[in-house]
């Protein structure tokens, strides 16, 4: 009660006229109530979210850069602004492939289809598996360094290899050159390699297979910096193809028909063909769909122009920095991109997670 205030004049007074009680009363009760309300309300807009999945989600996570970037794009979205759990399960793209369809695994972020064109029809046909979103148009090319094409002017094409094989020698059979192919277990070794025999390149060079990514990029580094000869299989956007000043081979023109033939590991009579643009999508278990929809909203938005994708793999060459360090840097530096996968709501929350 204020020291100027009278007894009488308090609205709790015992002087003070009844109806004057009662509205004052009233009025703070309702008061009381708005605040209650009010604090409820701030309370429930702090609760976590609740993820649709009640286990942790499973990521394949392929043995190339621009996947394992934006997996960890994804799995940060997920924690920070779903309230999910998630895991990253290392696998290759044909055995991932058949894992989705299992059910082994929740969400294959990078399916680039014309490598996997027979494989992914027939899990698409069963009904176990589906295609949500397309993430970029990738490319891919068999290539040699512009310092060899400018030592060797006469080597435009794919076809003009056998003539040059002694330029390249293989180290393990030198009478052959030696070609490097796609990493042992990817899709893409599936359509090198029958391009290769399609080109009847088996005389004069050798395929060689390595054994993962790491050790190709590894092979290929070492030679380039050194200034050798070489010519191999690459695809795009990488951190290596965007390192290098590279020339691509001529191929025979895109033939639809062949490059399916291409793209099958039991493909008879292997025709050559250029590759078409290369669709990178997302793919998710059915099931994964009618459990988590909003998840299923979100990953069927994930969308990155190929610049931005050429300027992430950059950055990663430059500061070789781990996959979750350049997923960071992209949320962090690119949110008009990745703010538009997700409801305010979500955005709001992952950004004041950064």
């Amino acid at each position: 009660m204020s020291l100027l205030e009278s007894p009488s004049q308090s609205a709790f007074s015992i002087n003070a006229p009844l109806s004057f009680k009662r509205i004052a009363l009233g009025f703070g009760l309702a008061t009381s109530l708005f605040a209650f309300i009010a604090v409820g309300s701030l309370a429930q807009a702090a609760e976590p979210p609740q993820c649709e999945i009640n286990r942790p989600i499973k990521f394949g996570g392929m043995n190339w850069e621009s996947n394992l970037v934006l997996v960890e794009v994804e799995r940060y979205i997920a924690d920070k602004g779903y309230g999910c759990k998630s895991e990253v399960l290392p696998t290759e793209t044909l055995p991932a492939l058949a894992a989705l369809e299992r059910g082994d695994l929740d969400i294959n972020t990078e399916i680039w289809l014309n490598s996997v064109a027979e494989p992914w029809a027939k899990a698409e046909a069963s009904g176990k598996v589906k295609r949500i979103g397309d993430i970029y148009m990738g490319g891919e090319a068999w290539f040699i360094p512009r310092y060899t094409a400018e030592r060797l002017p006469g080597l435009k094409s794919a076809s003009d290899l056998p003539k040059f094989k002694d330029e390249f020698k293989d180290p393990e059979e030198p009478t052959k050159g030696r070609f490097y192919g796609c990493p042992a277990g990817w899709g893409c070794e599936v359509v090198s390699g029958n391009l290769f025999k399609a080109l009847k390149l088996g005389d004069t060079f050798t395929l060689f297979s390595p054994g993962t990514g790491a050790t190709q990029k590894a092979a290929l580094a070492a030679a380039y910096k050194r200034k050798e000869n070489i010519v191999f299989y690459y695809w795009y956007p990488t951190p290596l193809v965007g390192s290098m000043d590279l020339v691509k081979l001529d191929l025979p023109a895109y033939d639809k028909e062949k490059h399916a033939c291409l793209t099958n590991p039991d493909c008879a009579d292997p025709q050559p063909s250029a590759y078409p643009e290369n669709p990178v999508f997302t793919a998710v278990t059915t099931k994964f769909t009618q459990e988590a929809p909003k998840l299923t909203e979100f990953l069927s938005k994930v969308a990155v122009p190929l610049p931005m994708m050429d300027k992430v793999m950059a950055h990663m060459e430059e500061t070789e920095g781990e996959p979750s360090d350049v997923a960071k840097w992209f949320l962090e530096n690119e949110s008009d991109i990745w703010a538009a996968w997700l409801p305010a709501d979500v955005a709001a929350r992952v950004k004041a997670a950064l």
